[in-house]
């Protein structure tokens, strides 16, 4: 029997909509004349999803009996009685009910492709077995229900259903997914807007991993090897003039075309600096790139072709766009083919674009041949001059020898033995001068064809061109060397110039120069290491082996010095000059850093002084209004005495009490945020029962069941507090709630547990308050708009924050859903105390 093919609807979270796409699915495919039926559906009582299933035949469910409760749960054995085209199956990763003939939703669904009966079910990617761990920490909720990652991947087709973490939230307020008693949980719990964002990309990538392992699949099966990207991403080979500009817009262009498509630009120089581009082109054209959304890359290689075509294939590129080459055709024939041809020949299944531009080369111009310490492709095509060139020169000479033409013959040989040190060196310049010196000796000194002179005096002429040559070449050589250092120091120059635009474009200094040291120097690793051992940054590889070379970064303010870290490959003496030089400029970053650290640490001082003279205002304002009218009422009661009526002694007595209570209390916030603020606030941290700490809170605000409703948690464990602390913390938020709720409504106060936090949730649905004002709202001495001079110092919240955090907690503000605001007081759970620590009653 043919198998039946399986669909599944995969869903970030609870009500994106799986089960009304599956049963609007199972319509349409039943309007189209197919045979479907409604297996099982859980409509967790919303009403669109139950009028959705009307009309749809339904194969009624099983009935079990477990320890005296009657259960329901999808008929294996109905449906395959029943045996239609399309069964609709909701939730794959349901756990069955006691005596069914299997455990899992996922083997009856199995069991029924068996039958040959194709299936469309639903599933969230909390459910994938693979997915728990990650699941777990982005919610703090184990997953009890899973189903195989096998069983999934093995569907015919996977569809996420998706809908935005807002819109869901939003559904979730309206009711359209719980009842209207789980929804402040649910949204301050599961459905925050954080974790919603993380699931919707958790089952979005897990569906494109699953879609590239189906490509790879099917490119094994019918045996392809090339690549296919799916995605455009284009390579632009920087040579390091004016030309770059052109090459980045039209690989711009390029990469404009696909939705989705990559930009990324390189420069290759190479490893002796003797080839390198116009640094302030190269700096224009970097800011050009990143205009354009693109990255900048620098590599260093030697043969740019296949350092082009090598990074091209590290970052999967799918297109290389190189400019023609500026050399002119007789250039191009002595010193072979261009990058352009070479990257095409290597490229393999890469597209390269060749680009003309204005700097192409269109006349003749001499190859360039400076250069000390030549590479071995310079000395043997000096070689090949000296064996070619000799040959032919002397066959030219020969054709038109006579008795006066022996000054002209040795010149024309002094001019190739310099030729030939121009291209190869020393040393092929001091095999042809001597193979020069044979060749006069043979063809024009007289006798002919021997190696021999009648005449001695021919001897000290042979003998000065071969020491003139030899002079000649070294003195080639030297100055080679001389542009060697100085395309070396250009390098260096460039290295650092674009670490400085690192720098200004808002990267840190730090980072940018070990990042642009390894990519320079084509190291495998990079790293900085403080004297403590503290890694201040790093690129690259991680140390395998534990061979690195070590350099000290000194501080320029005295401290202890820092080591930079390099590994990939030995350094030469030019390359430690240039490491010398990232050290200096370390160095000046590290104190930058250094003073940045001071700079905060003022700014903390200066907000401490601003506090300092807010407090003094206080004490000059807010404290006055209470001593006055205590030194008042006891100033009446001493000077009246006796003449006082009883009515009027309780008057200013009461008077008294209440300003001196209120003077109290506004002196102990004074000293608690003292106290804060110097972070020397003492917690006595133990196991603290909540409602019972909430109850006291609210006997002290005198607050009713007509001002505050309680939805607190039953099974919520105790929290890790100090109890005073957060009674005062709880007074304050619920103190504002009350005088900023709407007369006609109630404040909501909820408790919840989320993995190892429990939280207290303050609801009230007054004006709110704006999120750009939300930070000003903790601050001391602010009350956010509020007249009321008898409202306090405003330091409630200020101290409602210091007081959490200082508990290990956080008091975080959120919009309520309707309007209004939410404190949300988030606290650790305590641990439970083993069985073999617990006190003997």
């Amino acid at each position: 029997m043919k198998r039946g093919k399986l669909r599944v609807l995969l869903g970030a979270a609870p009500g994106v909509g799986k089960t009304y796409e599956m049963l609007e699915e199972g319509r349409r495919l039943a309007d189209d004349g197919r045979d479907v039926v409604i297996a099982v559906v859980e409509t967790h009582g919303r009403a669109a999803t139950a009028a959705l299933a009307e009309g749809l035949p339904v194969v009624p469910r099983a009935t079990v009996s477990h320890r005296g409760v009657e259960l329901t749960d999808m008929d294996l054995e109905g449906v395959r009685a029943r045996h239609p085209e399309i069964a609709l199956v909701d939730e794959l990763a349901h756990t069955n009910a006691p005596g069914l003939p299997h455990h899992k939703r996922w083997q009856d669904v199995d069991a029924l492709l068996d039958a040959g009966i194709d299936v469309i079910t639903t599933v969230n990617v909390q459910h994938i077995e693979s997915l728990g761990d990650v699941v777990e920490k982005i919610t703090g909720v184990a997953q009890q229900e899973t189903v195989p990652d096998a069983v999934v991947r093995a569907a015919d087709q996977v569809e996420v259903i998706d809908l935005s973490p807002q819109s869901l939230r939003d559904r979730l307020s309206a009711g359209l997914v719980y009842p209207a008693e789980r929804i402040d949980a649910a949204l301050s719990n599961y459905f925050r807007l954080g974790n919603l964002t993380a699931l919707r990309e958790l089952a979005l990538l897990w569906l494109a991993d699953e879609v590239d392992s189906a490509l790879k699949s099917y490119r094994a099966e019918h045996g392809i090897e090339g690549a296919w990207q799916a995605r455009e991403r284009v390579v632009v080979a920087l040579p390091g003039g004016s030309e770059g500009e052109t090459l980045l817009r039209r690989g711009a262009r390029i990469a404009a075309r696909s939705a989705g498509g990559e930009l990324l630009a390189v420069h290759v120089s190479s490893q002796d600096g003797l080839r390198s581009g116009d640094p302030s082109a190269l700096a224009e054209q970097r800011t050009l790139v990143e205009s354009l959304g693109g990255t900048y890359h620098q590599v260093v290689g030697d043969d740019v072709s296949r350092a082009l075509v090598e990074f091209a294939r590290s970052v999967n590129a799918t297109q290389l766009v190189v400019g023609v080459s500026r050399r002119g055709r007789i250039a191009s024939a002595l010193t072979g083919p261009g990058i352009g041809a070479t990257v095409i020949r290597e490229s393999g299944d890469i597209d390269v674009h060749i680009v003309t531009h204005a700097a192409a080369g269109d006349r003749f111009r001499l190859p360039r041949m400076t250069g000390g310490a030549l590479s071995v492709k310079r000395r043997v095509l000096g070689f090949l001059l000296a064996i070619v060139g000799g040959p032919l020169l002397t066959w030219l000479l020969v054709s038109i020898r006579n008795e006066d033409t022996i000054i002209s013959d040795v010149l024309a040989y002094q001019l190739l033995v310099v030729l030939v040190s121009l291209v190869g060196g020393i040393w092929p310049a001091l095999f042809a001068a001597v193979m020069s010196g044979l060749t006069l000796n043979f063809f024009f000194v007289q006798p002919y064809y021997t190696v021999s002179i009648a005449d001695p005096r021919n001897v000290w002429g042979l003998i000065l061109y071969v020491i003139i040559a030899v002079l000649v070449s070294f003195i080639v050589d030297r100055a080679a060397r001389a542009a060697r250092a100085a395309r070396r120091a250009e390098a260096e120059a460039e290295l650092l110039a674009n670490v400085a635009g690192s720098v200004l474009r808002g990267e840190s200094a730090v980072p940018a120069l070990i990042s642009r040291t390894r990519e320079s120097l084509g190291l495998a690793g990079v790293r900085l290491v403080d004297a403590d051992g503290t890694v201040v940054a790093t690129d690259g590889e991680p140390l395998r082996d534990g061979r690195y070379e070590a350099v000290t970064v000194a501080r320029r303010n005295g401290g202890p010095p820092a080591m930079l870290e390099l590994h990939g490959h030995d350094l030469d003496a030019s390359e430690r000059r240039l490491i010398d030089a990232v050290a200096a400029q370390l160095s000046a970053a590290l104190e930058h850093t250094d003073l940045t650290a001071t700079a905060r640490t003022a700014g903390v001082l200066a907000e401490t002084d601003q506090v300092r003279s807010a407090l003094l205002s206080a004490v000059s304002h807010d404290l006055r209004r209470p001593l006055a009218a205590a030194v008042a009422a006891v100033g009446g009661l001493r000077a009246a005495g006796a003449q006082l009526s009883p009515e009027d002694r309780a008057e200013l007595i009461a008077t008294a009490d209440e300003s001196l209570a209120t003077l109290s209390a506004l002196v102990t916030d004074l000293l608690d945020v003292s106290r804060v603020q110097a972070g020397v606030l003492a917690v006595s941290l133990q196991p603290v029962d909540t409602p019972g700490v909430v109850l006291a809170a609210l006997d002290e605000l005198g607050a009713g069941p007509d001002a505050v409703e309680l939805a607190l948690d039953p099974d919520l464990p105790p929290l890790t507090a100090d109890p005073v602390l957060l009674q005062r913390v709880l007074v304050n938020v619920l103190a504002n709630a009350v005088r900023h709720a709407p007369a006609a409504t109630r404040v909501r106060v909820a408790t919840s547990r989320l993995g190892g936090t429990a939280e207290i949730r303050i609801v009230d649905h007054g004006g709110g308050i704006p999120h750009e004002r939300r930070d000003d709202m903790f601050a001391p001495f602010q009350r956010l708009g509020d007249t009321d001079n008898t409202a306090g110092l405003g330091l409630g919240l200020a101290l409602s924050k210091g007081f959490t955090e200082g508990m290990g907690g956080t008091l975080t503000p959120e919009d309520t859903p309707g309007g209004g605001l939410t404190m949300v007081i988030a606290l650790p759970v305590a641990e439970p105390v083993p069985a073999e620590k617990r006190p003997l009653a």
